[in-house]
């Protein structure tokens, strides 16, 4: 059984699992290794069972629980060049663990393909991927603050699409947050808002996407019903039929989503 799902998505941590054969890849490792443990037994997956692990960027929502599963584990761990720059002060073991690699670069994990590319965040060397599993093309990206032409190219032709979909801008401008974070979360190297998602949803639906989970919601400035909302109102306008898909779904923030089978 492959799948691809979330284990955590949110400004409190970030996780996900791509199975495939007896490749286990996991994204990012953003919660305690306990927590990440305990989630991974729901889906028969031991923490020895992982093969390895791809890291997004630096920060702690995304690499909080690293150094425990490391030294639990002694598992590979890949990250871009920038990302191992960044953290070898606070985490010097990512030299003789980290399999570095350029943003742009392509390389295998086991039985999956992984493709990397530049994510625009205000991160030191962000990266989203794209994967080949078999006959299988899926992707995932998170924590950009708009669209470049590259990460459009890189995401077309997906059958299933991890995604995005930070914040309502409305209620990011009418919420407590104060001005300057405002700003950051707005900005070229922030957050991707619902309806920048949703675009970016529509022209992957045009290109064969069928399956679309939207992660790292804010709780502050998003709800699964609106998110929802921005982008089902782009691909109703694509007049794709109920029957035909696509799937969109949404990445809970504390626990393990719904798995993409394939």
């Amino acid at each position: 059984m492959s799948f691809f799902c979330t284990i955590a998505s949110g400004s409190k941590g970030n996780a996900a699992i791509l199975s495939y054969g007896q490749t286990n890849i996991l994204i990012d490792a953003g919660i305690s290794c306990r927590t990440l443990a305990d989630e991974l037994k729901k889906l028969n997956i031991g923490l020895t069972d992982l093969t390895a692990v791809l890291i997004t960027h630096e920060h702690g929502d995304h690499i909080r629980g690293i150094e425990t599963l490391y030294r639990r584990t002694a598992i590979p761990i890949y990250m871009s060049v920038g990302t191992a720059c960044s953290v070898e002060a606070s985490l010097p073991f990512v030299h003789k663990a980290a399999g570095v690699f350029y943003a742009g670069d392509s390389f295998e994990i086991g039985e999956i393909g992984v493709e990397t590319f530049s994510t625009p965040h205000d991160a030191a060397d962000s990266v989203g991927f794209r994967f080949y599993a078999g006959s299988h093309a899926l992707g995932y990206v998170t924590d950009l603050g708009h669209v470049t032409p590259e990460i459009k190219g890189r995401l077309m032709g997906l059958e299933c699409l991890f995604i995005e979909s930070n914040h309502d801008i409305f209620s990011l401008l009418q919420g407590p947050y104060p001005d300057f974070l405002k700003r950051r979360i707005l900005g070229r190297r922030g957050h991707l808002s619902n309806d920048d998602c949703a675009d970016l949803v529509a022209d992957a639906v045009r290109h064969g996407t069928r399956w679309i989970t939207l992660c790292h919601l804010s709780e502050q400035n998003n709800t699964p019903e609106l998110a929802v909302k921005a982008t089902m109102g782009v691909l109703e306008a694509l007049d794709v039929s109920k029957s035909e898909g696509p799937i969109v779904d949404v990445a809970p923030p504390n626990t393990i989503g719904t798995p993409y089978f394939f």
